[in-house]
């Protein structure tokens, strides 16, 4: 059936609209596909300046590690030797001062730099500052309540800055009944061996800017 000349002119309407709304779609598409190149290109760029920041930072870390190895590493590494089985009957902490500090005297409420032994009663060592192969000790832990496991933070409580102290410890001032990995099965004291530094300077961490924030989220979220 023919249609009417209104009609025709309703569908030619239709037909232009539909093409329009078509073309806009794409030159849209093609816009935000542009955008999201340049964005690409431009988040790309700011991860390489981020990483070039991070890897100065970490080279500032691995300096200042082997800087204050020159001074501890010797001292502290002769404390290995106390590292052997001991019973898993542990219900208290124990602790024992093996060299005594003459700097600022800690307490539970103390945040200090530490390096550090652990053993588990078999006598495995899960953790440790020293690097034998290198003669190196790793960057000291910065520790603090909240940060460490309750026996460290109860047992460095009357200790001065420069003394060692062996921590014997009761699961739960440990990991307690959660573990940590096959090392530390749930419910397992521990033993460590800490040495207390005074602070090292701190080096501060290079943060993401927010441009590189906001390009990662709306690259992840895909635009």
């Amino acid at each position: 059936m023919a249609a009417s000349r209104a009609q025709r002119i309703g569908i030619w309407t239709i037909a232009v609209a539909l093409t329009l709304g078509t073309i806009v779609s794409f030159v849209v598409m093609i816009v935000a596909n542009d955008n999201a190149k340049l964005d690409e290109a431009r988040l790309n760029e700011l991860v390489a300046e981020y990483e070039t920041d991070f890897s100065e930072y970490q080279g500032k870390i691995d300096a200042q590690a082997r800087e204050l190895s020159k001074v501890y590493y010797t001292d502290f590494s002769k404390y290995e030797s106390r590292v052997g089985k001991f019973s898993s009957d542990v219900s208290e902490l124990k602790t024992e001062d093996l060299k005594a500090g003459t700097g600022e005297e800690l307490t539970s409420e103390s945040e200090f730099a530490a390096y550090y032994i652990g053993w588990n009663p078999t006598g495995k060592i899960f953790d440790s500052s020293i690097n034998k192969e290198e003669k190196l000790l790793a960057p000291p832990l910065s520790a603090g309540p909240g940060g460490v496991i309750s026996g460290w933070t109860d047992g460095v409580d009357g200790m001065k800055v420069g003394g060692v102290r062996e921590l014997t410890i009761p699961a739960d001032l440990a990991y307690g009944e959660s573990g940590m990995g096959e090392d530390i099965p749930p419910n397992t004291p521990l033993k460590f061996v800490i040495m207390v530094i005074p602070t090292p300077e701190e080096i501060p961490y290079p943060q993401p800017s927010e441009e590189l924030i906001r390009l990662y989220q709306r690259y992840q979220g895909g635009y």
